[in-house]
């Protein structure tokens, strides 16, 4: 399969697909942490438009639109205007994508996005897929199935919500489990 991983600078998604064989590639703008032969830097909108893909996974950022940030991005909040416009250019990418995948899979914590998106949203944890943590991850699926746990963990601690405060924490809270990479490249590859 043509794999677009959208968003995405870690690689881990990327790398699950790759080792299953796929023509997978992941696209940011920032340099990525996987490898640079699979990695595309740039505006994900572009590179969506550059051609067919059989598949999509999106991982839009999520600070704006994430309810834990309603304190600052929540309606008459001093930064609701930007999470106005992460809504906007969410809404603009689901659209895009869909129109140039057949399926497409859209990753967010708990956010005010997905009542926008008017499709299926699956909700799922690290700890059913092989890692002891607690972190509620929506998936907005089009032509997907749900992911089927795959290894349930007992002793499940909220790990990324104990993170403590760095330069990069942000992209340490948001990178995709191992264990969630390795169930999508393998049941919607």
């Amino acid at each position: 399969m043509k794999v677009l991983v959208g968003c995405e600078e870690s690689g881990i998604v990327t790398k699950a697909f790759r080792k299953r064989g796929h023509d997978a590639y992941s696209c940011d703008l920032l340099p990525t942490r996987g490898n640079d032969d699979w990695h595309i830097q740039g505006d994900v909108n572009n590179v969506i438009a550059s051609q067919r893909w059989d598949l999509i996974v999106l991982h839009p950022p999520c600070t704006a639109l994430s309810l834990s940030g309603n304190r600052w991005y929540g309606k008459g909040m001093p930064r609701h205007n930007e999470r106005l416009l992460a809504i906007e250019w969410t809404l603009d990418l689901w659209m895009r994508a869909r129109l140039y995948a057949d399926k497409v899979a859209l990753e967010n914590p708990a956010s005010v996005i997905f009542p926008k998106l008017i499709t299926t949203v699956q909700w799922l944890h690290p700890w059913q897929f092989g890692h002891g943590e607690v972190k509620k991850t929506g998936l907005a699926l089009h032509n997907l199935e749900d992911l089927i746990p795959t290894e349930i963990v007992e002793g499940r601690e909220p790990i990324v919500w104990k993170m403590a405060p760095s330069e990069t924490r942000a992209r340490d809270r948001s990178i995709t489990y191992k264990g969630i990479a390795d169930a999508m490249a393998e049941q919607w590859g």
